[in-house]
Parts: structure tokens; sequence; C-alpha cells
């Protein structure tokens, strides 16, 4: 029980730090930061006879913070990913014309992807040949939508 609780722990602190660290350096002050530690190096290249100790310096420091950025930068894509995929299941759970079948869509295999793809290709074909653009979707369609949203729900049905 006392591992699960530190695992979670280490968990929750990863998160944290992923989030303000993505933040931070996701700002223009980080770029020019870096930007200007570059320029910093640069100039005291002839200070240090641009030796093999100086091009050491640079190059450890960008591959070190390369390394620890990627996963600090996957873990705050996974859960970026996971709350639209959460979002977008949402939307089409609460759609009555949504077909069920997108929910967690992103857990299907290449093949059953393919053949969703395809039917998703043969509708954009058959809108592309749409002239009238009420044909698709309209003003009147979204305010009738709308009002059908607005309507209590029926729990008998």
């Amino acid at each position: 029980m006392k591992k699960k609780k530190t695992k979670k722990r280490l968990s929750l602190f990863f998160d944290r730090f992923s989030s303000a660290v993505t933040k931070v350096t996701g700002k223009p002050i980080a770029f020019i930061l870096a930007f200007l530690i570059i320029i910093v190096w640069a100039i005291t290249g002839p200070i240090f006879q641009f030796s093999d100790t100086w091009q050491l310096v640079i190059n450890t420091g960008t591959t070190i913070i390369t390394f620890l950025m990627v996963f600090v930068i996957q873990q705050s894509q996974n859960k970026d990913t996971m709350a639209l995929q959460i979002k977008l299941n949402e939307l089409i759970a609460s759609s009555k014309d949504a077909s069920n079948r997108l929910i967690d869509v992103e857990d299907l295999t290449p093949e059953e992807l393919e053949i969703l793809k395809k039917f998703y290709v043969q509708l954009a074909k058959l809108a592309a040949k749409e002239t009238d653009l009420k044909a698709t979707h309209s003003i009147e369609e979204a305010a009738q939508r709308h009002k059908m949203k607005l309507k209590p729900i029926d729990k008998n049905s």
C-alpha cells in the first residue's frame, strides 16, 4: 500500500513539475534567455581560444537539457491529448446524431481506423459535389438543433 502512495505522489509531482516547466519554457522569455546563453557562449570563444572544453560546455549542456525536456514535454503532451480525447468523447456522446462508434476511436486498430477513414472520405466526396451550402448545414438547422437541446430530456424514453 505504501508503494502505491509513493508512486502516486511521484506521478503527481512529475505532472505538476512538467506542467510548470512546459509553461515556463513555452514563453518568449525562455527563448530569449536561451538565445542570450548562446550569444554569451559564442562571445567567450576567443577568451577560451575556442578550446575543446569551451565546445564541450555547450554540447553537454544542450544535450542534457534536450534529453530531459523530451520526457517533460511528453508528459504534458500525454495529459493534453487525454483531456482533448475526453472532451471529444463528451461531444460525441452528447450528440444524438453522432456515432458512438467514434468514442475512444484512438484505441481502434489501424485496420478499423482505415475503414472509418474510407467512410468519411466518401462522405467528404458527397459533400464536395453539393453546390447548395444549405444542403449540408444551414442556419435553420443550427437553430433547430439548438431548440432540441433546450428541451427537457424525457427520462422514460
